[in-house]
């Protein structure tokens, strides 16, 4: 796949001046308020999954409205004391899959959330959470619905499905709160910075080639799904352009970057077509914390695969080890 964005040398130089909406903080403030005001309590199920080193829990999270958000818990089996957690949420399309197929992080001897993605699960992984939300005129996927009215925005209630099941990671009596790091790739890269903007008190953030960066850029320069999405939306609706950004603005990672301050470790790929580098280096440029980068100069949207994962447990490994001296 060529270069289709800026080299990485413009990429580093970037430093985008995004529209931030002047309400933003008390955007989210009630957001998460009215989430914690509709009340519940997270479930946690045994599930016998057949394997002897990781003991798993069906997991049930008040979301968004209170609404149940599912997910894995997975364990070192025999696990004493608090442990440094993962908290990860997943791409586009995909959902919570089953019990027993996401197990390197236990095996590693972490604590491992997986929270399930509301109304997706048709690709790679199945889900087993609903969007209750109704709404129409949009075009398929997630990106366009709701998408004229901030408060009806898909990404609102993952959003806070996102802080809410960080939170409730934060809260377990197997993990020490002071170690939970959130995580994901593509959709979940994103999420993982909103997570980290939203929730405080959290030791780190690894977002893997994000989406939901710049999002304005992605609609005007994607080569693939989902981006295109909201080109496909606004070539119909063309008097609708400023509405819908503006309510995307809610929404984007890189505007809510700067409010996130835990060290991260970021991974971008130059040739990605789904998240372009150039939207994922905006969130890195503007984040508000400490920050390491892996830069993939010959990668698309798989980014670093298997050899990304072997540099996050490193990371994680160290930024545990350094929390504990």
């Amino acid at each position: 796949m060529p270069l289709t964005d800026l080299t990485l040398a413009e990429c580093l130089a970037l430093r985008p001046d995004l529209d931030e909406p002047a309400d933003l903080d008390a955007f989210w403030d009630l957001t998460l308020r009215e989430a914690r005001e509709a009340g519940g309590t997270p479930r946690f199920t045994p599930v016998d999954t057949g394997l002897s080193l990781v003991t798993t829990y069906d997991v049930s999270v008040p979301g968004f409205a209170g609404e149940d958000v599912r997910g894995w818990l997975h364990l070192p089996a025999g696990a004493d004391g608090p442990l440094g957690c993962v908290v990860e949420f997943l791409g586009y399309g995909r959902g919570r899959g089953l019990p027993h197929e996401q197990t390197l992080w236990a095996n590693a001897g972490y604590a491992h959330f997986i929270m399930d993605t509301r109304g997706q699960g048709w690709s790679t992984a199945g889900g087993d959470t609903p969007d209750t939300a109704t709404s129409s005129g949009e075009v398929p996927g997630f990106l366009t619905r709701g998408a004229e009215n901030p408060r009806d925005l898909y990404y609102r209630r993952l959003f806070t499905d996102a802080a809410r099941f960080a939170g409730a990671a934060r809260e377990h009596p197997a993990v020490d709160p002071d170690r939970v790091v959130v995580t994901g790739h593509s959709q979940g890269g994103g999420l993982s910075l909103a997570a980290a903007a939203l929730v405080p008190g959290l030791a780190g953030v690894m977002p893997d080639v994000p989406f939901l960066c710049d999002i304005r850029r992605g609609a005007l320069i994607a080569g693939a799904p989902p981006y295109t999405e909201i080109a496909e939306y606004l070539s119909l609706h063309r008097d609708r352009v400023d509405t819908v950004f503006t309510a995307l603005s809610y929404v984007d990672a890189a505007v809510l970057a700067p409010r996130a301050t835990a060290p991260s470790l970021f991974s971008i790929a130059m040739m990605d077509a789904v998240c372009p580098p150039s939207t994922c280096f905006a969130a890195y440029h503007r984040y508000g914390g400490p920050k390491d980068l892996r830069v993939y100069e010959f990668n698309g949207h798989e980014g670093g695969g298997g050899h990304h994962r072997r540099e996050q447990l490193a990371w994680v490994r160290e930024l545990f080890s350094a929390s504990r001296a």
